[in-house]
């Protein structure tokens, strides 16, 4: 039985845009969906295209420390619109058109902290894109994890963009996840964090 009957776009914005859909639900009755995509027009929709290309990039950023007890991973506390306060995230951003996702993630992470990020080379199945909230969205986002070094600064960020970046130890780590606003995607990397003595340790598990 065909699932979706029509699309409709009902807003034409550079980042962001809503579409109805024509659903039709499993005893056969019609009903509207909405779906917010980063997609400009209906065929690059990802029910269209068929293909996971990510939108953006979350970064999972390491600052050595002289043991693996003192490293630090790099956080971004930032204001956030929808929810009219401020909450811990990873460094993260959109993956422009035709550029590699872990390029991206260099830039996005100079672009926020002023750090110089060092990717990992990690398996596909650690880093390819997985949907975000699929429920209202097709957007997906790859992951990319290295180490840092540099020094903090604010120079590259943009005008609409209300960042502080933190370089949290695990003692922090785990205040912010008992304490404060945090991503979902922040929430489970500071889990890794706090359990592994490697940070990267996951990484390397079977």
């Amino acid at each position: 039985m065909e699932k979706i009957k029509g699309i409709r776009a009902m807003s034409e914005n550079p980042h962001l845009n809503l579409y109805e859909l024509k659903a039709v639900n499993k005893k056969g009755r019609e009903f509207p969906y909405y779906l917010a995509s980063r997609g400009k027009r209906e065929d690059e929709l990802k029910l269209r295209t068929r293909i996971n290309r990510p939108d953006g990039v979350v970064i999972f950023g390491v600052k050595r420390g002289n043991t693996p007890a003192q490293d630090r991973v790099v956080l971004v506390r930032q204001y956030r619109y929808t929810i009219d306060d401020y909450i811990y995230e990873l460094p993260a951003g959109l993956v422009e058109e035709g550029e590699d996702y872990h390029l991206a993630a260099v830039r996005e992470m100079k672009e926020e902290t002023g750090l110089t990020l060092h990717p990992l080379t990690v398996e596909e199945r650690y880093e390819r894109p997985f949907f975000t909230t699929i429920g209202m969205t097709d957007e997906s986002c790859a992951a990319v994890y290295g180490y840092v070094e540099g020094t903090i600064c604010d120079s590259f960020q943009e005008d609409s963009e209300e960042i502080e970046v933190v370089l949290a130890d695990r003692k922090e780590a785990a205040r912010i996840l008992q304490e404060e606003n945090a991503a979902i995607m922040c929430a489970y990397h500071l889990m890794h964090f706090l359990h592994d003595e490697d940070v990267f340790d996951f990484l390397r598990q079977v």
